[in-house]
């Protein structure tokens, strides 16, 4: 993904102010999220073919990163998770650098010990596992 791609900002506007308050400063440390660090992926929409950001909140581990489809523990997986099921390399920019990964669903006891990462680093998650019927999404993005 570069540069010159075609950038479709979000049409969530929390979403939208956050990713342009990162890109004028350079620096995810330029806002955050309920007072936490996030991260910022950038991926192209499985749909729409167009470069897609999205804040999350930072849950890193000896250099991989977390990425919880949560939704606030709506009924429905975000509309990202689709964009990284269809093309899993994609870019993650904490702080000032970008990194390009993979992402990777979690299952099982690798899901389970990421999940308590995750809930560490950002306690919401698990009310919101309790408000959905549906198993969180967890992937692991690892550096390419």
């Amino acid at each position: 993904m570069s540069a010159d791609d075609d950038y479709a900002p979000s049409p969530e506007k929390w979403v939208r102010d956050h990713v342009e308050t990162i890109e004028q400063a350079g620096d995810t440390r330029a806002t955050d999220l309920r007072g936490l660090p996030i991260i910022v992926l950038t991926m192209r929409g499985a749909t729409s073919g167009k470069i897609r950001k999205v804040p999350l909140m930072r849950v890193e581990h000896d250099g991989r990163y977390a990425a919880v489809a949560s939704q606030g523990g709506a009924p429905e997986n975000p509309k990202w998770y689709a964009n990284i099921v269809a093309d899993p390399d994609i870019e993650i920019q904490d702080g000032t650098d970008k990194v390009p990964v993979r992402a990777r669903e979690l299952t099982g006891e690798e899901r389970y010990e990421w999940w308590l990462r995750a809930v560490e680093a950002y306690p919401p998650y698990a009310d919101y596992q309790v408000r959905t019927q549906r198993q969180i999404p967890v992937f692991v993005l690892e550096p390419r």
